[in-house]
C-alpha cells in the first residue's frame, strides 16, 4: 500500500507542469455504452487530442458526474466515484438509454510564466486580446501569474435511446454546447456550437475541433456575437472541441489573469 501511494504521489507531481500547460478532456472507455454497462471515465491532459492520464485528485474536483436523459431530476445526475490517485479517475453505470453527458469541473490552480512563454501561449490559444492589453500596459516582456480552471464535457449515447439532451446547459463557468447531435451529423456536415461564459454567449473566442485520427486536420472558427460557431467535421470518429477564455484576475487572488478551459469530446 505504501508503494502504491508513493507511485500515485510521484505521478501527481510529474503531471503538474502538463496540467498547467495543455488541454484537459474526458476520454470514456466507450462513447456508445449499452444501458447498464460500466464505463471507465478517464481524464486526459495533452495537446492535439494526444494526452497522458490524470489520476483522480479529489481536492481538485468541484463536480464530476454523469447526467442522464432525466437531467437534474432525482436520479438524473449520478456522481462518478473513483479511487484517489488512480486512473481511471472515475467509474459510472448509465442505467437508462439515451444521451448522457459526463461533466468534470475543477477548482482553481495557478501557474507563473515568463513574458515570452506567456505571449507564445496567448498566440497559440487565440487570446490576442490579452496580448494587446499587456502591450498597452507595457507588460509584454513581464512575467505573468495566472489562475485557471477546467470545464470538460463528454457526450455518450447509451443504447438505442433518442439522441436528445445533447444541448443541455450544465452551468459550467465556460461551456461548449452543441446545437445538434454529433452522432447524427452527415458526412462533411457542420456542427453548430455555442460557447457560454457564466451562462451568456461569448463573442470573438477561438473554438477548435480536433479529430483523433488526424490531429493536423483540425478545424477552427471564431464565435459571433451570439456565441455561435459552425465547425465542419469532415470525418467520422472521435473529436475534441476546445476553447479558452481569459480575463483579468479578481482582486485579492494574487494573480494577473484568470483563464477558463472548456472541452467537449464525442464520437461522430
Amino acid at each position: 500500500m505504501r508503494r502504491a501511494a508513493w507511485i500515485s504521489l510521484v505521478s501527481l507531481v510529474s503531471l503538474a507542469p502538463a496540467l498547467r500547460a495543455h488541454d484537459l478532456w474526458i476520454e470514456p472507455s466507450t462513447f456508445r455504452p449499452a444501458p447498464g454497462e460500466r464505463v471507465a471515465v478517464r481524464l486526459r491532459v495533452g495537446q492535439a487530442f494526444r494526452g497522458d492520464p490524470v489520476p483522480r485528485m479529489t481536492e481538485r474536483i468541484e463536480r464530476f458526474a454523469a447526467i442522464g436523459p432525466g437531467g437534474k431530476t432525482p436520479g438524473g445526475e449520478i456522481p462518478l466515484p473513483g479511487v484517489e490517485g488512480t486512473d481511471p479517475a472515475g467509474w459510472g453505470t448509465l442505467p437508462a438509454p439515451g444521451t448522457w453527458l459526463l461533466v468534470y469541473d475543477s477548482d482553481r490552480s495557478s501557474v507563473e510564466l515568463d513574458g515570452p512563454k506567456f505571449e507564445a501561449y496567448l498566440a497559440e490559444e487565440g487570446l490576442e486580446r490579452i496580448s494587446r492589453l499587456r502591450a498597452q500596459r507595457g507588460q509584454t516582456a513581464a512575467r505573468s501569474r495566472e489562475i485557471y480552471s477546467r470545464c470538460a464535457k463528454a457526450l455518450l449515447q447509451a443504447g438505442n435511446g433518442p439522441a436528445q439532451g445533447y444541448d443541455r446547459v450544465l452551468g459550467l463557468p465556460l461551456e461548449l454546447v452543441p446545437g445538434t447531435s454529433p452522432a447524427g451529423l452527415p458526412a462533411g456536415g457542420e456542427l453548430p456550437v455555442t460557447l457560454l461564459f457564466r451562462g451568456k454567449p461569448l463573442a470573438g473566442a477561438l473554438v477548435v475541433a480536433v479529430p483523433r485520427d488526424a490531429p493536423a486536420a483540425r478545424v477552427s472558427g471564431r464565435t459571433g456575437a451570439d456565441g455561435r460557431v459552425r465547425l465542419r467535421l469532415d470525418r467520422p470518429g472521435d473529436w475534441l472541441v476546445k476553447a479558452v477564455h481569459m480575463e483579468p484576475a479578481p482582486k485579492g487572488s494574487g494573480a494577473d489573469w484568470e483563464s477558463f478551459w472548456a472541452s467537449l469530446s464525442f464520437r461522430r
